[in-house]
């Protein structure tokens, strides 16, 4: 065992001779290895801080964050009233809907509920950034409408911001609003151009005529009134796309104009929250994949001014839309800069085309920068084309509007046309349209003229009951911006006209009867929305996308989507907090305790109130019972009366402007309760 293998030593020998003079004891120095694992790292280092400063990597990732710090901090909130204390509590509750539920429980108990951190003033559930920067630019996608799931959302009160007081009386705020309810700045260097807006102490100015338009919208809309008849009755409707600081609606209301104003969220330039704060009828919106929330023929004129949108683009569908919102002799007011860009250029020419070859308007006026054409009044002209687009399907409601696709279709006139009227049947002019049954009520929806008398008497009764005896100041500086959850025909609004106020008039999307056409032909304007979506109904969407995706007619993404609408259940308003001085909701909570939780339609109440703001709240005994424990987890003082027949309460509450836990409501909630009592005995 002690003897060496003689061919073993052989090869040794061998390899000692071939490598020569080569000292084998040196190795590579541990040193560079260590340098080059240095310069590795810092090259990685490089390069994603590159791909977080110049892609959506970062922003993906930010939004990530700050989500994950909301979900904590909302937690944390829900913890807190609940009196948990365990910060292992905070992850595993929040990850589903089930603390979520319990939240809402102790809302409808009564339980008082926390403010969010301030960095939440201006927060939009269904538009917010760090969860648009996360989705598609195509066809705008991102500026539409995104709510949060049920894992998402916050469950506390939004503040105001620290300097927030009550907003300037209308008229005087068409001149200046506070800075300090609106404190952002940008808006004024971003606009420092053309001068709209400027700071001037404790206010935003807005100089009479210095506006985005270059001769002043007083001006602009003097040349307009050459072709459009303003003063005649005739235009009471109005939509404005991309609404800038919305001086053309304003300006309008002195000729008896209700014009609605739009326009995407914008967080460095927030025009639809300078408009609101003005008291001029705005709210965000987007021309993208999805119509627009309202039914087809609502307004006599479309403007878009400093227009940047290329209506051509995706088949045309964006003009189709607007070629549905527009009534039969309607006008639509194409406005540009005075440079044009190139593809405004392009865009002009390819509009020009399709609106007047394809769609058979008719060119009113072409200017220097401004383009004016007039619908046609029937259908005639249609019927002779060969060349897309084509007349929609007969399965095609035109008067669907909350989250339906947009169409590359022209909008049947159908009913009208059954009726012998052409596309639209000619409207009584303004004021005479505001009482008289408006004819595709009657005609389509088989409702009774008689039915339709009967509420304008009845909601004459309520509105002076509710300011004799509620002491309601319907008329006075403290009302400008209202709303109507559940607006029937426009009976509140209706009776409102003459008032220094505008109503938003919401129908809900499910539920009850679409009546939103009979408002707007009214001359009185509003939208769709569903305060509380139900499973049902979303379930009904979900199968129809699955049926058009078997006919080919429905992308994948379009089937991913109508998933994600039926996952998703309540769903907030798209506007800014602290819009409206006032909420009315009547006979709207009964079906929505059955579908959604009364806790979340009242938080979003009180997102979208002004502080020192009311609601009024018309209901049965039992609802109004519910809803006064909600208020009290509100922070809301309240009375509750039930002075009008047949059984009908009303709770009537106030916002408050500080953050302060005030025992006053609940004083009252212990009033209610000892009057209830006594009601039932």
């Amino acid at each position: 065992m002690g003897s060496t293998n003689p061919s073993k030593r052989h090869a040794e020998k061998k390899i000692e001779t071939e490598l020569g003079s080569i000292d084998l004891a040196k190795k590579p120095s541990r040193q560079w290895k260590l340098l080059d694992f240095i310069s590795l790292t810092m090259m990685a280092g490089i390069v994603i801080l590159f791909l977080l400063i110049f892609t959506s990597l970062g922003d993906s990732l930010a939004a990530s964050g700050q989500l994950y710090l909301d979900h904590e901090e909302s937690a944390a909130a829900q913890l807190q009233l609940a009196g948990a204390t365990t910060s292992s509590s905070v992850k595993s509750d929040f990850t589903g809907s089930t603390v979520s539920s319990s939240f809402w429980e102790q809302v409808e108990d009564g339980q008082l509920v926390e403010f969010c951190s301030d960095r939440y003033v201006d927060h939009m559930p269904c538009h917010d950034p760090k969860r648009a920067v996360k989705l598609s630019r195509e066809r705008n996608f991102y500026k539409e409408r995104h709510c949060p799931p049920a894992a998402e959302k916050l469950n506390c009160l939004i503040p105001s911001p620290p300097q927030y007081q009550r907003p300037v009386p209308w008229p005087e705020s068409l001149r200046k609003i506070w800075y300090g309810n609106i404190p952002h700045t940008e808006v004024v260097q971003s606009k420092s151009s053309r001068h709209w807006v400027k700071k001037e102490g404790q206010y935003f100015v807005f100089p009479v005529d210095e506006t985005n338009f270059p001769d002043g919208v007083g001006t602009y809309v003097q040349q307009l009134a050459q072709y459009i008849p303003f003063d005649t009755g005739a235009i009471r409707t109005a939509l404005d796309i991309g609404c800038g600081d919305a001086s053309f609606g304003a300006y309008l209301l002195s000729k008896d104009v209700l014009t609605m104003s739009f326009a995407p969220r914008d967080s460095r330039k927030p025009q639809v929250q300078f408009a609101l704060e003005r008291g001029i009828p705005a709210f965000v919106g987007a021309m993208g994949t999805l119509r627009l929330p309202f039914p087809s023929f609502s307004y006599d004129l479309v403007h878009c001014s400093r227009c940047l949108l290329y209506f051509t683009a995706n088949n045309g569908s964006y003009f189709m839309e607007v070629d549905r919102l527009l009534r039969g002799g309607g006008f639509f007011v194409f406005s540009v800069a005075l440079e044009l860009q190139p593809f405004q250029k392009t865009c002009l020419e390819e509009l020009q085309e399709l609106v007047t070859q394809r769609l058979c308007y008719t060119q009113v006026e072409v200017g220097d920068s401004t383009v004016i054409w007039q619908k046609p009044m029937n259908s005639s002209c249609h019927s002779q084309q060969h060349e897309q687009p084509a007349i929609c399907p007969k399965e095609n409601d035109a008067d669907k509007a909350w989250y339906v696709p947009l169409d590359y279709c022209i909008t049947r006139p159908t009913a009208f046309d059954d009726l012998g009227e052409g596309m639209n049947p000619i409207l009584p002019k303004w004021p005479e349209r505001l009482e008289k049954a408006p004819l595709r009520l009657i005609k389509m929806s088989n409702h009774e003229s008689e039915q339709f008398e009967s509420d304008i008497h009845t909601w004459k009764s309520i509105l002076d009951y509710y300011k004799k005896t509620l002491h309601l100041k319907l008329g006075s500086p403290e009302f400008r911006n209202i709303m109507d959850m559940n607006s029937g025909y426009g009976g509140f609004a209706a009776n409102l006209v003459s008032e220094p106020v505008w109503v938003m008039n919401v129908v809900p999307a499910f539920g009850v009867p679409n009546t939103l056409h009979a408002i707007f032909d009214r001359g009185l304007i509003g939208v769709l929305h569903d305060w509380q979506v139900s499973l049902t109904d979303k379930f009904s969407m979900y199968l129809l996308s699955v049926h058009r995706l078997k006919h080919k007619s429905m992308s994948e993404d379009d089937l991913k989507f109508a998933i994600f609408l039926f996952i998703c259940r309540c769903e907030p308003f798209s506007t800014y907090p602290r819009t409206y001085d006032l909420i009315h909701v009547s006979n709207l909570m009964q079906s929505t305790a059955q579908r959604c939780s009364l806790a979340e339609v009242g938080l979003e109440m009180d997102r979208i109130l002004r502080p020192g703001g009311m609601v009024v709240v018309r209901d049965t005994e039992e609802m109004i019972h519910r809803i006064s424990k909600i208020a009290t987890a509100l922070h809301w003082t309240f009375e509750v009366a039930n002075m009008e027949p047949e059984g009908v309460y009303h709770l009537v509450a106030r916002k408050h402007f500080r953050k302060q836990k005030s025992y006053l409501q609940i004083v009252e909630f212990q009033k209610f309760k000892r009057g209830a009592t006594k009601l039932v005995s």
